[in-house]
Parts: structure tokens; C-alpha cells; sequence
């Protein structure tokens, strides 16, 4: 029988970062050295009180279904970490535990929107955010973030693209691609301008990922939006536990009850073994959190100090999460080993073939003239990779 796809899956486009991966693993199988800072995932390993409680899970025998929503005391723990560091106050049946961040967003947006209604996006954005609101027949308005404001949208740029249709904000801060940071003061602002009209969604995946002693604050710190905030976060950046796929949102009751019930007939419940991992995690001391935060914060020193040597490159110095997105609308259109650069993602592609350094091109998310840089691997991955990116611009530049 001749397969055609649905017009559902017409509707999205494959997710860049993971086809990055991909063609790496692909090529390094031919033997090719590749060195992936496409990946946004931390390359140290879960912190060993957190893999204990793992393995503690599985010998005492935790390997049986948990509630839809996540186990009572993870769901406690959550609340209380929140009351903690906001002052904000959820009960347990506000919070639902999912199978990662990425799951809460989508389960979220699901919940709330109808086909035809607004989502606003900022640009650049996750690749992530725009396909996940075409997934529910809404519609994606985007905000663009101004380079020379570190890519941050301001109140003024929201109330402006605030209109009836508009159900959802959804913000990322510190921010993927851009490592963006808002300031506490920019955030109210933020906040007192979505109040009057529809509901935000707040990823906070990498709020502890914050550098320079910047002050930022979590969207639940602002008590007059606690009836229209979706407070999502997890456990896959901060403590390296990317492959336990655990993560949560916080919501006004009848919308957390609302996404337990997507999540009853998709997934079910969470991984019980990786919620008790969560569980040791939050309960747990954060020293190694601080430790890996204060070595990620060495290499964005290190990465931005030799982008902005290249020819050809420039960029603003982010404040969080462990992303680059630099410029290089310079050598767009110029010529290199015989070929166009046409596009960053055409120079993404002759990068990983000519130079073994696989980035990931800004266009797939929302920023046509820029490239993605993680830098969450090893310094020695990372010197190399800098001598390679400065050699090709190099040439590109000659």
C-alpha cells in the first residue's frame, strides 16, 4: 500500500539539533573525527548520588507503574523546591511529572490551545516551541529579539503582538539558542504586560546555568501572574541527566488536570526508576551542580575569547544555559573550497565535511544569519575544535 503522509506530520519539520547528532554518529562510524557541538547536552556524567538512587530503585523492586502525574513525593518535593526558591505555593495536584521538559511543553500546549489561536515565540527560539504549537493547530507569532539587546524581547515588543487570538507566551530563560539572560526588573516587566492577556509558559530548564553573578529570577517569583503561569522545568540540563528523560510543570489545577489527562492516554506515567533519581536529585546536595556550572562557565569564557578572533564572526557574550549563537553574516555569500556559502546551514554542512566541526545552523531556529554553538564538552574537544573553526574562517576570509 503507497504511504502518504498525514497532513499532521506535513505540518512539522524535522528537529535540526537531533539530525545534527545524527550525521555525526553517522560519519564518526566511517572513521571521520567529528568533533559535535551541535548537542545541547551536558558531557558530565549524573552525579553518583542520583545514579545510586537509580540503581537503589530497580534492587528494591520501584519497577512497576507510578500515579499518571509522577509519584505523590516527587510531586511534593517539586512544590516545596518551588515555595523555596520563589515563594510561589503549589499543591502536588498542580504538578505533573513527564517523560522530559519537552513533554510538559507539549502536553501544555495541547491543554490550552485551540486550532487558530496565537502563540507568541520569541526569536530566536528552541526548534522545538513552533512545531509543538502546529501540533495543536494553533499558530505560531513570532517576536524577533534584537542582537544588540542580547536577543531579549522587551514588554514593549509583547504588548504590542498581544492580540484577542493570543492564548500562549511561551519565554525561555536563560535562553536556547542564545544564552540569553533577563534581568529580574525586565521580567516583571514581562510579566505585568502578559497579565492582561492569555497565559506564559516559563521554561526555566536552565536557570541554574546562570554566570557573572547575573540576577534573574523564575517567573513564579511574580504573584500577580501565578493564575496564568506555566512553570516548566526539569532535571536533564543542571544535573546531567539527559537520558533519564524527567521533567515537570506547574500549573493552575484545572490545566495541570487537563495535561494529566493528554498524559494518561500517551505515555502513561514517567519513568518510576528515573523519578527516583529526581527525587535524590532535589533532595540531594548541589555541589556537583556548582562545580559543573563554574566549568561551563570557564569554557563559554574560553569559546567566546577565540570566536571573536575569527574573521568573519561576531557575537555578544551570553550569560547562561551553555550555548554561542554568533554572527557570521560577513561570509555569507563568499566562495570556500569552490563552493557558495549560500546559507549558515550550507556552511554548517561544508564545516562538519571540510573542518570535523559540526555546529547547527541559526535558521532552525529563527535566526537566518547565525550558528549554534554548544560548548557542554570537554575542553580539550573544545581546543581543538576552536584551532579547526579558526582555521576555516581563515580561509573563508582570505
Amino acid at each position: 500500500m503507497h504511504f502518504q503522509e498525514s497532513e499532521f506530520a506535513r505540518r512539522l519539520q524535522p528537529s535540526e539539533t537531533l539530525a545534527v547528532t545524527a550525521l555525526v554518529a553517522e560519519m564518526r562510524k566511517h572513521g571521520k573525527a567529528v568533533i559535535d557541538l551541535g548537542a545541547g547536552e551536558p558531557d558530565f556524567s549524573t552525579p553518583e548520588h542520583i545514579c545510586a538512587a537509580g540503581i537503589a530503585a530497580i534492587q528494591s523492586g520501584k519497577t512497576k507503574y507510578t500515579p499518571n502525574t509522577g509519584t505523590t513525593a516527587l510531586r511534593e518535593a517539586i512544590a516545596k523546591k518551588i515555595a523555596h526558591e520563589t515563594g510561589a505555593q503549589y499543591d502536588a495536584k498542580q504538578i505533573v511529572v513527564s517523560n522530559g521538559a519537552k513533554q510538559a511543553i507539549h502536553n501544555a500546549v495541547l491543554a490550552l490551545c485551540n486550532p487558530g489561536d496565537e502563540v507568541i515565540v520569541p526569536a530566536p527560539y528552541w526548534v522545538s516551541y513552533p512545531e509543538q504549537v502546529k501540533m495543536a493547530a494553533a499558530v505560531p507569532r513570532f517576536i524577533v529579539g534584537a542582537e544588540s539587546n542580547g536577543f531579549k524581547i522587551t514588554a514593549e515588543q509583547l504588548a504590542q503582538a498581544v492580540t484577542p487570538k493570543t492564548k500562549l507566551v511561551i519565554l525561555n530563560n536563560p535562553g536556547n539558542p542564545t544564552g540569553a539572560v533577563y534581568t529580574t526588573e525586565e521580567l516583571q516587566a514581562i510579566a505585568a504586560a502578559v497579565s492582561r492577556q492569555g497565559f506564559l509558559l516559563s521554561d526555566e530548564i536552565y536557570l541554574k546555568l546562570v554566570y557573572d553573578d547575573l540576577q534573574t529570577a523564575s517567573m513564579a517569583s511574580f504573584p500577580a501572574l501565578y493564575d496564568r503561569l506555566l512553570l516548566v522545568n526539569g532535571f536533564s540540563k543542571a544535573y546531567a541527566m539527559t537520558g533519564w528523560r524527567l521533567g515537570y510543570i506547574a500549573a493552575p489545577l484545572p490545566i495541570a488536570q487537563a495535561m494529566a489527562k493528554i498524559q494518561s492516554h500517551t505515555t502513561s506515567n514517567p519513568c518510576s526508576i528515573s523519578q527516583e533519581a529526581g527525587l535524590a536529585a532535589i533532595l540531594g546536595e548541589e555541589t556537583e551542580l556548582l562545580e559543573m556550572r563554574a566549568q561551563f562557565e570557564q569554557r563559554r569564557n574560553f569559546v567566546c575569547q577565540k570566536l571573536a578572533q575569527m574573521p568573519g564572526v561576531s557575537l555578544r557574550r551570553p550569560g547562561g544555559a551553555f550555548y554561542v549563537l554568533f554572527n557570521v553574516s560577513a561570509v555569507l555569500g563568499k566562495m570556500w573550497k569552490e563552493k557558495p556559502i549560500a546559507s549558515p546551514s550550507a556552511l554548517c554542512k561544508m564545516l562538519i565535511e571540510h573542518a570535523g566541526v559540526a555546529l547547527v545552523s541559526g535558521e532552525a531556529f529563527g535566526a537566518p544569519q547565525h550558528m549554534r554553538l554548544s560548548y557542554a564538552t570537554s575542553m580539550k574537544n573544545l581546543e581543538a575544535a576552536m584551532v579547526r573553526l579558526a582555521l576555516a574562517f581563515k580561509e573563508i576570509c582570505a
